[in-house]
């Protein structure tokens, strides 16, 4: 009897963790490096990873570099070789707070909100602050963003043969539908 008083309390406690965070396995990171006149820079990696406390608004994403697809496979690999150098460093990560989150207050109406944090590219740890629409949907709560990152700030080197064709400010965009 024991057993099962202690068995059923573990699993009421698990469950009240768990409703404290929200996740995706399935987020969506696209970003443009692309410069007019010139062949479109442009992937998506449709496997990127977050989660929120909806206690604390923290967040944290994961995207692995080697996820990120390309119209052209050359640019995919010189992506992965020469400029992330995907084996040495193999994913980008995030973690941050979004500012004044409430569960409670989202709505289907669409809110800014800002994210502050440390993202890691590259081996380079630097401190962002974005903002970013954040809605409920019918699948949970929806968070997108567009912003720019400068390639510099995590030393990927653009060579000079290629440099007129590729921007250093990176167009990044992420969709995060979070259950």
């Amino acid at each position: 009897m024991k057993t099962k008083i202690i068995t059923i309390l573990l699993f009421i406690s698990y469950i009240s963790i768990a409703q404290d965070k929200i996740l995706t396995k399935t987020g969506t990171i696209t970003f443009e490096a692309s410069v007019p006149s010139f062949e479109e820079v442009k992937a998506t990696n449709s496997g990127a990873s977050c989660v929120v406390n909806t206690k604390t608004g923290e967040i944290a994403s994961l995207a692995l570099m080697k996820g990120f697809r390309f119209k052209v496979a050359l640019m995919e690999e010189h992506f992965n070789e020469n400029y992330v150098e995907s084996d040495k460093f193999p994913k980008a990560t995030f973690k941050g707070k979004i500012e004044d989150f409430d569960i409670t207050k989202i709505s289907t109406t669409p809110n800014n909100y800002n994210i502050k944090g440390k993202l890691e590219l590259h081996g380079k740890l630097k401190d962002i602050s974005i903002t970013a629409k954040i809605k409920k949907v019918k699948d949970g709560i929806e968070i997108v963003s567009d912003f720019i990152l400068n390639s510099d700030d995590f030393d990927i080197e653009i060579p000079s043969v290629v440099s007129k064709k590729v921007t250093k400010k990176v167009n990044v965009r992420f969709e995060f539908v979070l259950k």
